[in-house]
């Protein structure tokens, strides 16, 4: 079983966390589970970047250890930048919070599982910080369009 116990957290990372929380409940990219439930878990993980803003991922780094390598290939920028040398239309779309836009096999939530000073929470949907993730939400559009 894997259980990782919250980092040590400063006031303002557990603010921040906290937001992030609330933002993926609200979009029911994330719901709260009882505490004496036997779970597998990990803690959560804030990145931010030079601009100040952050993201919330799950260090799910033991569990990137189990699964095979989805070899998907992920297009390079050069190489779809040319694509659109001779297009005549263009159309940009961008999925918000996008790999969260791939729901989650229910078999798979048990262990996609974070604790904070908040509680315990289940991702729904794909997390940040999945070894597969980036692969899988390439697929979703190459499949669609």
């Amino acid at each position: 079983m894997l259980r990782i116990p919250p980092y040590p957290e400063s006031l303002e990372t557990r603010k921040e966390i906290a937001k992030h929380i609330n933002e993926l409940l609200d979009m029911d990219f994330l719901r709260k589970i009882g505490h004496n439930e036997i779970v597998e878990i990990t803690t959560p993980v804030l990145i931010t970047w030079r601009d100040g803003k952050s993201r919330l991922c799950g260090d799910f780094g033991a569990l990137n250890n189990y699964p095979k390598a989805d070899r998907y290939p992920i297009p390079r920028i050069p190489h779809a930048l040319d694509k659109l040398e001779k297009a005549i239309n263009i159309t940009k779309m961008d999925c918000m919070e996008g790999f969260h836009q791939n729901g989650d096999k229910p078999s798979s939530m048990k262990l996609l599982r974070i604790i904070c000073h908040m509680g315990i929470y289940e991702y729904t949907k794909m997390p940040f910080g999945i070894k597969n993730a980036p692969a899988h939400f390439q697929r979703m559009p190459d499949t669609i369009f």
